[in-house]
């Protein structure tokens, strides 16, 4: 019998439409006073009160510009609010608190609606684009003009992103625009492999917010097939850091539903995990899925992934040693690559000289 996948179906439904409120957020109320001294770098925020990976991204770049003597805080709508679903010591400030310099720089994440009756002229502007096959979510055609939404917004320095992919696609869109990419980080001390001598029982991990008809359609064809017979499947959501990556680390197998991503995080921990990863890269993971450690699927291929998954499955049962081995490798190159110290050498190249000025 095949072990049912594990409850938690409100808690599921409840972080997708979360996930749907946040490409439409408008912005809070902020103001605008006098001159002061040294310019600050504020990360507009989400309250976001569940995982998401782009809210960590906010506030791990805000830990990083301290660090390096660069002023920045992370700011939130509520007063008081602070995401408490992960670690943090991020210094924090809120709409209601605060009065922006003409100095200071907004960092504005692509999920809110812009426009000029939006955010304060003055302030200059970064829009984070961590989704940036999402840009024109909520941008109509027949009403904006051309470059949209960004070519109209005042005092517009550049646009930030995560991945090469994204990085690509936003140059060639905006053409007049400058692009920087700043890369993604998985915490090595968070996400890591087991210890060698551990074999991972058998479970399959995956993210349950996207794709869910091909998802279906595809546990269908595999337990159809036989293929399953034995194994537990592993839904990753709502849970902490901490716990994702110990579950990640119980699974020798990753199946990623990515869609439409400017990075997609979950397949990144679980390589970093030491997982097989499998599946769909959502354009923005080919940044990062290599063959020579991991099945890219092409987009919509469900016949294809059908066929990868089985294919690894095999080698769980036959060569257990070999998947283990690739594990180990995706989690060498992905932490090796993808680290503070590289994120740090992005940012200062971006707000060094936009400091300076």
């Amino acid at each position: 019998m095949i072990p049912a996948i594990s409850g938690r179906v409100r808690e599921v439904l409840a972080a997708t439409s979360r996930a749907r409120e946040l490409r439409s957020r408008r912005p809070p109320k902020l103001t605008v006073g006098a001159r002061r001294g040294s310019p600050v770098v504020y990360y507009l925020t989400p309250d976001q009160s569940s995982p998401r990976g782009g809210v960590r991204m906010l506030y791990r770049h805000v830990d990083q510009l301290n660090a390096a003597g660069i002023d920045a805080a992370v700011l939130h709508s509520e007063e008081g609010f602070r995401c408490t679903w992960f670690a943090n010591n991020t210094r924090t400030v809120s709409a209601p608190k605060l009065t922006l310099s003409p100095d200071d720089v907004l960092v504005v994440p692509e999920f809110y609606l812009l426009g000029p009756d939006l955010l304060p002229a003055e302030p200059r502007k970064i829009v984070f684009n961590q989704g940036a096959y999402h840009t024109f979510d909520h941008v109509p055609f027949a009403q904006t003009p051309p470059g949209a939404p960004y070519t109209t917004l005042e005092n517009l320095v550049t646009l930030l992103t995560v991945s090469e992919d994204s990085a690509a696609l936003l140059r060639f869109t905006f053409p007049d625009i400058p692009v920087h990419r700043a890369r993604a980080v998985l915490d090595h001390q968070v996400f890591h492999p087991p210890g060698s001598e551990t074999r991972r029982a058998r479970r399959i991990a995956f993210v349950p917010r996207r794709r869910r008809q091909e998802r279906e359609h595809l546990l269908h064809i595999l337990r159809s097939r036989g293929v399953l017979e034995g194994w537990e499947l592993i839904p990753i959501e709502g849970y902490t850091e901490a716990q994702t990556a110990e579950l990640m680390r119980s699974c020798p197998i990753f199946l990623s539903f990515s869609e439409r991503e400017g990075f997609g995080l979950p397949p990144a921990e679980a390589m970093a995990s030491g997982c097989y990863a499998i599946g769909f890269t959502g354009m923005g993971g080919r940044d990062y899925f290599d063959p020579e450690y991991s099945s890219p699927v092409p987009d919509s291929d469900i016949l294809g992934y059908a066929k990868a998954v089985e294919e690894a499955i095999r080698r769980y049962e036959t060569e257990p040693e070999n998947l283990a081995k690739a594990g180990l490798v995706a989690s060498e190159r992905i932490i090796g690559r993808y680290h503070e110290s590289g994120l740090r050498e992005d940012l200062l190249s971006l707000y060094q000289p936009l400091m300076a000025r």
